[in-house]
C-alpha cells in the first residue's frame, strides 16, 4: 500500500542547513572570483529542483534500478577515460549536449545508492566469503577508473564510502579487524615506497605533495607554497576577518598566492575574510548536516534507507575533514572540494541530489500506530525483523 506523505515529516532543518552552507559558499566564491558567483547560484537552483523531485519520489522505486545505476556509473567513468577533457594534467571531465561535468563527483552518490540496495537484498548472507569478494570486485572498477584520471583523493573517498556502507550494512567485526590487520601494514609499506625517488606507484606531482607535507620548510617556495599560503591566510583573518570583497594587496586573492582559491582552497578565503567566526560557522554547519543525515538514518523504514543516510552523512563529514585538513596543513594537498562550499556545479548538484534521497528516506519513515491497534503477533514479528537487520 502506498504510504501517505505528511508535510511534518519533511526535514526542513536539513534543507535550511544545506541552503545556508551553500549561501556561505556563494559569498566566499563571489569574493574569490566574482565572475563565477552567478554560475554557483544557478547550480544551487538546479540542485534544489533535483533535490525536491527526488525527495517526493519513493527512494525504493529508484533503488530497484540499482544495476542500471551501477552500469551508468561505470559507463560515465569509461567515457572520461576515452573521450574526457584534460585540464591541469588530469582527465576528469566530459561534455554531453554542451554540458561539461565531472563524473567522479556523481560516482560517489551513485555508489552509495547501488550498495544500499545490493546490501539490503543480501543482508542475510552479507558476511559470506562469496558476497564479500563480490562487493570488493564491484567497487574495484570505480576505484581504478577514478584513480587513473588521475584523482587519488576521490579514489580514497570511494574506499572510505565503501567501508562505511559495509559497516552500516552489518559487516562482521571479525572481517573488519582482519581487514585492518592487512591494510595498516600495507599502507605503511606503500607510503615508504612512495617516498622513494624512483617510485611508480603515484604520479610525480602527488609524491611531491606528500614530501611537501612531511617537510614543509624545504618545499615552502615550491610544491608546498600553496598550502603554506593557505595557512598564513587563515591565520591572518584573526577573529572577524578582513571582510568579504576586500582589496587588501596582501590577501590571497589579490596577491594570487593561491591558484583557483574558489575551488579546493575556498576555506582559506573564508578564514582570511570571515575570520575565526566564519571558519567555525562553516565547520559547525557541515557537522550539523552530517549529524542530521545520521539522525534521519536512525528512523529509516529499512536498511537501504539507513545506508543512504549514513553514506551521505559520511561523505559530507569525511570530505569536509580532508578538505579543511589540507587547507590547514594537517593533511597532504589532495584536491577535494569542500561540500556545498567550493565552486563546482557537478559537486554541488550531486550533493543536492544525495540530500534529496536523505529527505526521501525521512518522508517515508515508519509511522507510529495508535495504541491498541497492534496485535501481540505483529509485535513479535517486528522484534524478529529488527533483530535480523541488526
Amino acid at each position: 500500500m502506498k504510504q501517505k506523505l505528511r508535510i511534518k515529516d519533511f526535514d526542513f532543518k536539513l534543507l535550511i542547513l544545506v541552503v545556508a552552507t551553500t549561501i556561505l559558499g556563494i559569498m566566499a566564491i563571489g569574493s574569490a572570483k566574482e565572475s563565477l558567483q552567478s554560475r554557483q547560484i544557478m547550480g544551487m537552483m538546479i540542485g534544489l529542483f533535483i533535490m525536491f523531485v527526488i525527495a517526493f519520489t519513493d527512494y525504493g522505486l529508484i533503488l530497484k534500478l540499482y544495476w542500471p545505476i551501477y552500469i551508468a556509473n561505470i559507463g560515465l567513468l569509461l567515457m572520461v577515460q576515452f573521450f574526457g577533457d584534460s585540464s591541469n594534467n588530469a582527465q576528469r571531465w566530459i561534455e554531453i549536449a554542451g554540458i561539461r561535468f565531472q563524473p567522479s563527483e556523481s560516482a560517489k552518490i551513485l555508489l552509495i545508492l547501488f550498495y544500499a540496495q545490493f546490501i539490503m537484498k543480501r543482508r542475510e548472507k552479507l558476511n559470506t566469503l562469496r558476497n564479500i569478494i563480490t562487493m570488493v570486485l564491484l567497487v574495484l572498477p570505480v576505484f581504478i577508473l577514478i584513480y587513473k584520471q588521475p584523482d587519488l583523493s576521490t579514489s580514497i573517498m570511494v574506499i572510505i564510502l565503501f567501508a562505511m556502507v559495509l559497516y552500516v550494512g552489518g559487516i562482521s567485526h571479525k572481517v573488519i579487524l582482519g581487514t585492518l590487520a592487512v591494510i595498516i601494514p600495507v599502507a605503511v609499506i606503500a607510503l615508504f615506497l612512495i617516498l622513494q625517488p624512483d617510485q611508480t606507484i603515484v604520479e610525480d606531482y602527488q609524491q611531491a605533495r606528500i614530501l611537501a607535507w612531511l617537510d614543509p620548510e624545504k618545499y615552502a617556495l615550491s610544491t608546498g607554497m600553496q598550502q603554506q599560503n593557505s595557512i598564513t591566510a587563515i591565520g591572518s583573518g584573526q577573529l572577524w576577518g578582513k571582510g568579504l570583497n576586500n582589496d587588501d594587496a596582501g590577501s590571497v586573492k589579490s596577491g594570487n598566492y593561491i591558484s583557483e582559491p574558489q575551488t579546493d582552497f575556498i576555506f582559506a578565503i573564508i578564514g582570511e575574510e570571515m575570520g575565526f567566526v566564519g571558519s567555525a560557522a562553516t565547520i559547525i554547519l557541515l557537522m550539523l548536516i552530517s549529524a542530521e543525515c545520521y539522525h534521519v538514518g536512525t528512523k529509516s523504514r529499512d536498511l537501504a534507507g539507513r545506508i543512504i543516510c549514513y553514506g551521505m552523512g559520511g561523505l559530507v563529514c569525511f570530505q569536509s575533514f580532508i578538505n579543511i585538513g589540507v587547507t590547514t596543513g594537517l593533511l597532504p594537498n589532495t584536491g577535494l572540494p569542500l561540500p556545498f562550499v567550493s565552486y563546482g556545479l557537478t559537486s554541488l548538484v550531486s550533493l543536492y541530489a544525495g540530500m534529496g534521497f536523505v529527505l526521501s528516506v525521512g518522508l517515508r519513515r515508519p509511522q507510529p500506530r495508535p495504541v491498541g491497534t497492534v496485535s501481540f503477533a505483529e509485535l513479535i514479528q517486528e522484534d524478529m525483523n529488527i533483530d535480523r537487520h541488526i
